[in-house]
C-alpha cells in the first residue's frame, strides 16, 4: 500500500506512533530504565497498535496485492507487538529466565546452537514427520477411497477410527517404541496412527459431499464409478481433505515430539526439550518451540497455498 493510501485509510498516524515508540522502548530496554514513564508508554504503544491493528483489518484494498499485503500485515503487527510487550514485561519486571526467557535471549540461544538445533529438527521432523505423515495421510486416504464403495465398511470401521483417534499419545509412543525401537521409526508409526483416521474420516466426508443432481448427472451420462469418482466427488471431496491435511501437518509434528519423551537417540526435538527443562535451561527449551512452531507454520502455509489454487472454485474463496 502506498503512503497516500494509508493517509486515506488513516493508518500513516498509528504506524508512525507505534514506530516511534516501539523505538523509544527498545532505547529504555537497552538503558535498563524502567520508571513509570516506560510503564505508561508501553501501554500507549500497545494501545496505538491495537488500533493500527483494527483498522488495518477492516481496510478494503482495491489491487489484489493490497488485499494480500493487509492479510499479511495484521498478524505481522500483532505478533511484533506481543514479541516487544513480552521482552518489556520480562525484562522490566526482572522476571527469572527460569521462568520466562525475553526473546532477546531466545533469539540469541537459536543463533549461537544453530548445529544443534538443525540436527533435532532433521531427526524429528525431516525423518519422523514427513514420513509419518506420508504414510499416514496416503493410506488414509486410499483406505476411504476402498471404504467408500462398501457401507458394511463404512458403518463398521468409522467407529473403530473414532475409537482410535481418541486414544492418547503417551499410550500409543510406549508401544511404538517398543515395537520399533528408539529411533525414528517409532516416532514415524506414532504420526502415522495420529494422522490416519483423520485423513480417513475427512475423505469420506468430502466423497459424500457432492449433490444428488450432480451424481445424477454423470449416470444420465453413463459414467463409470472410476470416471464419477475422478471428475466429480475427488474435486467435490478437495476441501475436506486439504482441511485433514492441514490437520495433520500440526498433530504429526507434536506427535513426535511428544513420542520422543518416551525413548530416542540424544538427538530430537522432544529429546532436547525433556533433557534442557531437566537443567533448566529454559532458552533452549522455548527455541526449539521456537523452531518446532516456524515448521508448523511453514507446512501449514505451505498447505494452504496449495489448497487455494486447487480449490480455487469453491464458495470459500469468493469474495463478495
Amino acid at each position: 500500500m502506498s503512503g497516500l493510501a494509508l493517509l486515506r485509510q488513516g493508518l500513516a498516524l498509528p504506524a508512525v506512533l507505534a514506530l516511534l515508540g516501539g523505538a523509544v522502548l527498545i532505547g529504555s530496554l537497552q538503558a535498563g530504565a524502567f520508571g513509570p514513564g516506560f510503564w505508561l508508554l508501553l501501554v500507549a504503544v500497545w494501545l496505538v497498535a491495537w488500533q493500527f491493528a483494527a483498522r488495518l483489518a477492516r481496510t478494503v484494498p482495491g489491487t489484489e496485492w493490497g488485499r494480500r499485503l493487509a492479510d499479511l500485515g495484521v498478524p505481522l503487527v500483532f505478533g511484533a507487538t506481543v514479541i516487544l510487550l513480552w521482552e518489556c514485561v520480562v525484562r522490566g519486571l526482572a522476571v527469572p529466565s527460569v521462568l520466562l526467557p525475553p526473546p532477546s535471549a531466545i533469539a540469541a540461544r537459536l543463533v549461537g546452537s544453530l548445529p544443534i538445533l538443525w540436527a533435532d529438527f532433521r531427526q524429528t521432523y525431516l525423518k519422523a514427520v514427513v514420513a509419518g505423515y506420508a504414510l499416514g495421510c496416503g493410506a488414509g486416504f486410499l483406505a476411504a477411497i476402498l471404504i467408500d464403495r462398501s457401507p458394511f465398511l463404512k458403518r463398521g470401521f468409522l467407529p473403530i477410527g473414532n475409537l482410535v483417534s481418541a486414544l492418547p499419545i503417551i499410550g500409543i509412543a510406549p508401544v511404538m517404541v517398543m515395537w520399533f525401537g528408539f529411533d525414528w521409526p517409532s516416532k514415524a508409526a506414532v504420526v502415522v496412527v495420529m494422522t490416519f483416521f483423520p485423513m480417513l474420516v475427512n475423505t469420506l466426508a468430502g466423497l459424500a459431499a457432492a449433490g444428488a443432481m450432480e451424481r445424477d448427472l454423470m449416470h444420465t451420462y453413463a459414467a463409470s464409478h472410476p470416471q464419477s469418482l475422478v471428475k466429480l466427488r475427488l474435486p467435490a471431496a478437495l476441501p475436506f481433505i486439504f482441511n485433514a491435511l492441514k490437520i495433520n501437518s500440526t498433530l504429526a509434528l507434536i506427535g513426535a515430539i511428544v513420542a520422543e519423551f518416551f525413548g530416542t537417540p540424544i538427538v530430537g526435538m522432544g529429546f532436547r526439550i525433556s533433557a534442557e527443562m531437566g537443567r533448566m535451561n529454559t532458552d533452549m527449551v522455548w527455541a526449539e518451540i521456537a523452531v518446532a512452531a516456524l515448521a508448523g507454520s511453514v507446512g501449514y502455509g505451505l498447505l494452504s497455498v496449495v489448497e487455494r489454487l486447487s480449490t480455487f472454485w469453491h464458495p470459500s474463496y469468493r469474495r463478495g
